[in-house]
């Protein structure tokens, strides 16, 4: 029988925003430089990929990175308007640009957020963004930023998860140190109703991080295994059973060197571990947290 799939990390936003080298990296994808426009103009196009490998739903990530990559909060919108038209099947993520604005601002765009583009959860990506998930400590003194607690707290108080970045990058521009999960720990210590999705595992110099965190915070903290080769999975993670409840599936499509959503879901079914495993990590685990 074809496992039910939910991919919890695909990239479909406004592509026409990115910086010429952004761009020219993830055309390095050749289905992405054949469709890249109809991928983004054609919601339909997505859907009857979707229906073809029987993928379920899927989460549409967007976040703002004006400096590194291009994209500005108009990603929301679009994100908004993209998925509204096949509620059962598209998730839309958004993104806010904490450095810019003041702790009154985030507020109100996290409200706008939530109430009229209606995103059912937030994406940080630090290594993009360029500043630590935990700057809003005392540590950090005149670089601190308190409009990541008013962030935090918000989601918190809503259930809204969010899905921060860890691990590497190869965009032009990326700063790796922002990467190091271990800055997560704060933040789940500080807010332990807050729903975090640690993407990518901290691929692939801090794996060993992520799965010490996964197993400390135990109520709050899930992995979304986008970016990570599937079949490398259980290299990365020999313990992984003693996490799968917290494991959900993501393919980081169209991102270079990905080829596709079931490709990469075969690939975990191909995996010598529990069936029920399988399962909980390609279905069951996303529709529980969300």
């Amino acid at each position: 029988m074809t496992p039910k799939v939910i991919d919890a990390h695909i990239h479909v936003t406004k592509f026409s925003e990115m910086k010429t080298e952004a761009l020219e990296y993830m055309m390095t994808n050749l289905f992405f430089k054949e469709n890249w426009r109809k991928l983004e103009l054609m919601p339909k196009f997505l859907i009857d990929i979707m229906v073809e490998e029987n993928v379920e739903k899927a989460v549409l990530i967007n976040y703002v990175a004006p400096s590194v990559i291009g994209f500005t909060e108009s990603v929301n919108e679009f994100v908004s308007n993209y998925a509204k038209e096949y509620p059962d099947m598209l998730i839309p993520f958004g993104g806010i640009d904490v450095k810019r604005h003041t702790r009154e601002d985030i507020k109100n765009i996290l409200e706008e957020l939530y109430s009229r583009y209606e995103v059912k959860g937030i994406k940080l990506h630090p290594v993009h963004q360029l500043f630590y998930v935990n700057q809003y400590v005392d540590d950090y003194g005149s670089s601190k930023l308190e409009q990541l607690k008013v962030l935090y707290e918000f989601c918190e108080d809503r259930g809204i998860p969010v899905t921060v970045h860890t691990g590497t990058s190869m965009f032009p521009g990326a700063r790796i140190r922002y990467g190091n999960p271990i800055y997560l720990d704060d933040v789940a210590v500080d807010f332990p109703r807050l729903k975090i999705i640690m993407a990518h595992g901290g691929r692939p110099i801090w794996m060993s991080t992520a799965f010490y965190l996964l197993r400390r915070h135990r109520s709050n903290m899930f992995l979304d295994i986008s970016g990570i080769p599937p079949q490398r999975l259980l290299e990365y993670f020999p313990r992984l059973t003693e996490i799968a409840h917290k494991i959900i599936f993501g393919s980081d499509w169209p991102s270079p060197g990905v080829k596709g959503m079931r490709k990469n879901a075969e690939l975990i079914m191909q995996l010598p571990i529990d069936n029920e495993i399988k399962d909980s990590i390609l279905y069951r685990n996303f529709r529980q947290l969300l």
